[in-house]
């Protein structure tokens, strides 16, 4: 338990730095599905009350399954305001990840209910972003409150593609949620692509090129299963 209340208390170092600099609202930012092939990119901000306790809050990478459902509806319970910020496939495409990425974030944060005075971002930072902000490399692993938005995120965009296996139920997309695994490739291989399918990400455009015959292309293709 001690360490677990050591590791907490310094989940919450930046945002107690932030508040010594003055800043009273501080949100947290981060992201879900730049990498995979198929469905939306999601982002969250996450306002939390000031040292709130998340029983093993951590990058939600890194949390099972279940510790992540959990953490999701404690913070959904807990958190001041929550903002989530979604981006489609067909405008990914369009204004390519990097920005969708932005833009999802930028959303998110629109969608508070209170007015920020801070924005700590999961990565770098964010030129043009809009909101005053401090990037923080790994940061769904150094503080509450972006590792707060990254549970928020992920959570929502694996419930999205579920939603999207039942209509798309040939891609297996439950499972890999989209990503570049072996079954998805052989998915598509087999099958060819679907609406959610980003045709920019390279994997899903040289596929647009391969005849459905050449199994070469999937053999040299063929990623580990994420």
């Amino acid at each position: 338990m001690k360490q677990e209340s050591t590791e907490v208390i310094d989940m919450w170092l930046y945002e107690q730095q932030m508040m010594k600099q003055g800043y009273t609202i501080i949100a947290g930012i981060d992201e879900a599905g730049r990498g995979p092939l198929a469905g939306p990119v999601v982002a969250s901000a996450v306002i939390l009350p000031p040292g709130c306790c998340i029983d093993g809050i951590n990058d939600s990478k890194k949390l099972t399954p279940s510790k992540r459902e959990s953490a999701y509806t404690y913070i959904k319970e807990t958190a001041l305001s929550i903002g989530l910020g979604i981006v489609d496939s067909t405008e990914i495409d369009q204004i390519n990840i990097l920005q969708a990425t932005y833009k999802a974030m930028s959303i998110a944060v629109s969608q508070l209910s209170m007015e920020v005075g801070l924005c700590l971002i999961d990565g770098n930072p964010i030129k043009n972003f809009g909101y005053p902000h401090k990037a923080i490399v790994d940061g769904d692993g150094k503080s509450a409150s972006i590792a707060a938005a990254s549970i928020i995120a992920k959570v929502t965009r694996d419930r999205i593609m579920c939603e999207y296996d039942k209509l798309y139920p040939g891609y297996g997309f439950a499972s890999h949620k989209g990503y570049c695994s072996k079954l998805h490739l052989r998915m598509i291989k087999e099958n060819g692509i679907c609406k959610i399918h980003r045709k920019s990400f390279a994997p899903v455009r040289e596929c647009i090129k391969c005849d459905k015959g050449d199994n070469d292309w999937l053999q040299q293709n063929l990623l580990l299963d994420s």
